[in-house]
């Protein structure tokens, strides 16, 4: 027990109640005074309630006027003495207050204005003697803690001659367990305890039910996780599997040449696409019609292609890049679905890189949901409608479809939907049907089509979570607050408002 807790509980033995700490420990500050009460509470020698009270001392400026009077009093004090006084003269007689005392005097009717630009005492003000300084003994008031109106208090702390201070005055009655001693709670009961008997004799600190407990350390889903899950639970639930999408590095082949994007294609620039330097190269599928096909569909045409017409090179296809998109991935679940060609449903959801300037919406690595369908006799409008169902499912309706060009799509489309916070449509999405000469060339029948489309992951992530800085959203900038703090994510109908 400190020497303060021991002051306190005899002057309250002595008084049976405290009815003012203030009054009592004048010179204690009151956040020590709650600090011992609080103590004492806590062992039931004693009960409290606390007390807020609003005080006012005087600014320098204040206690000058407390002490000489106010500006305005000795504006009429020297107008007396001199007779009449210029008006340019005021600040140099009095300093830099004179103008207040000059604005008060006027608004008192103390003084008038001459035609020559002097001041002169008014008819109200024939015996100086008999005025009384209004300012100073309203501030003699404050000091000695007499009522004071609100509105003149509010004129004083304008004037800047007063200061609020709030000052915490305590009232302390005893408590059950009042005595002059400090009983030492236990906290746990121990096994001696038991043995012996002890714990019989012994007082313990009393539980705090309503107290929080620490918070469990553990890891949390990333956002983009969360989301993710949701997508995946989306395309399960429509009857589509999931392809393996691990591989970030793949062929220039299944990268680019297997989808019908030729070699030429500025898309294979090195501004655009991240090459791996070592290995430099890897090998190619060893299905031999299928890579003639590729070879053919690319310079002259097959397949009702007329091709690009330039010299395809092998070596070109086995550079090894980080994948630009997941439906390099597609390509290959597509060939491997021509030795045993029937209708499927695939998906995937993963990282993709490409070679460009990091800003606001852009990184150089994102994450692309793609989707695949393959039936038999499909057309267009069964793409729009699956389309509408999917996104439905995200509680996105009232879609638009824009045509738009795909070297591995056609017909193709971009997918709209109204934002209303931006008040305007937003393309969430591509679509299109893979290009016959693609899906032939693999050995896909004729009449099996293939549906595909595909959208950012952090797009609907950052709509979701209010997120305006994709770099806040992946990357060393993530705040690891925002992670833990943020609950699963439910793709309901404000995820595109």
């Amino acid at each position: 027990m400190s020497e303060f807790q021991l002051n306190i509980l005899k002057h309250l033995g002595d008084l049976g109640e405290i009815k003012s700490t203030l009054q009592v420990f004048p010179d204690v500050d009151s956040q020590d005074v709650l600090s011992a009460l609080n103590s004492l509470k806590a062992h039931g020698k004693l009960l409290y309630t606390k007390n807020d009270k609003m005080l006012y001392e005087l600014t320098s400026e204040g206690q000058e006027i407390l002490n000489n009077g106010s500006h305005e009093m000795k504006l009429v004090q020297l107008i007396t003495d001199l007779g009449k006084l210029q008006i340019k003269d005021v600040n140099a007689k009095l300093g830099p207050n004179g103008k207040v005392g000059q604005a008060r005097a006027f608004k008192n009717g103390w003084i008038v204005k001459t035609k020559e630009n002097e001041l002169e005492l008014s008819e109200k003000c024939k015996d100086p003697s008999q005025l009384q300084d209004e300012t100073k003994l309203l501030l003699q008031k404050i000091v000695n803690n007499e009522t004071v109106d609100d509105k003149t208090i509010n004129d004083l702390k304008k004037r800047k001659l007063v200061l609020p201070k709030k000052l915490t005055d305590f009232i302390v009655t005893k408590g059950e367990d009042f005595s002059l001693e400090l009983t030492k709670f236990e906290t746990d009961v121990t096994s001696d305890m038991i043995v012996t008997g002890s714990y019989k004799d012994l007082k313990f600190k009393p539980y705090n039910f309503n107290s929080q407990g620490l918070q469990a350390t553990s890891g949390a889903l990333h956002p983009l996780n969360k989301v993710r899950e949701e997508f995946r639970q989306i395309f399960f639930s429509m009857g589509f599997t999931e392809m393996p999408s691990n591989q970030y590095v793949e062929t220039g082949f299944w990268n680019f040449d297997a989808l019908y994007v030729p070699q030429q294609h500025p898309a294979r620039d090195l501004q655009d696409t991240f090459y791996i330097k070592d290995p430099l190269t890897s090998d190619l599928p060893e299905d031999k019609v299928y890579m003639n096909n590729i070879k053919a569909v690319h310079e002259n045409g097959k397949f009702e292609s007329i091709g690009y017409r330039y010299n395809w090179k092998e070596e070109e296809c086995q550079k090894l890049v980080l994948r630009t998109h997941t439906t390099a991935i597609s390509a290959a679940m597509l060939h491997k679905l021509a030795k045993n060609p029937k209708p499927t449903r695939l998906f995937s959801i993963d990282r993709v890189f490409r070679n460009e300037a990091v800003d606001a919406t852009h990184l150089a690595e994102f994450h692309q949901v793609e989707g695949v369908l393959a039936d038999y006799n499909i057309t267009l409008g069964d793409l729009i409608k699956f389309m509408e169902e999917f996104f439905e499912k995200m509680g996105v309706t009232g879609l638009r479809f824009k045509p738009t060009y795909n070297p591995y799509t056609e017909p193709s489309m971009e997918i709209y939907s109204w934002h209303e916070g931006l008040g305007k449509w937003v393309e969430i999405g591509n679509s299109g049907i893979f290009r016959p000469e693609m899906l032939e060339s693999m050995g896909l029948p004729k009449d099996l089509r293939v549906l595909g489309w595909g959208l950012s992951l952090e797009r609907p992530t950052m709509i979701k979570y209010k997120v305006q800085n994709i770099r806040e959203l992946l990357g060393h900038k993530v705040s690891l607050d925002f992670i833990e703090s943020n609950p699963a994510a439910r793709l309901d109908e404000d995820l595109y408002e």
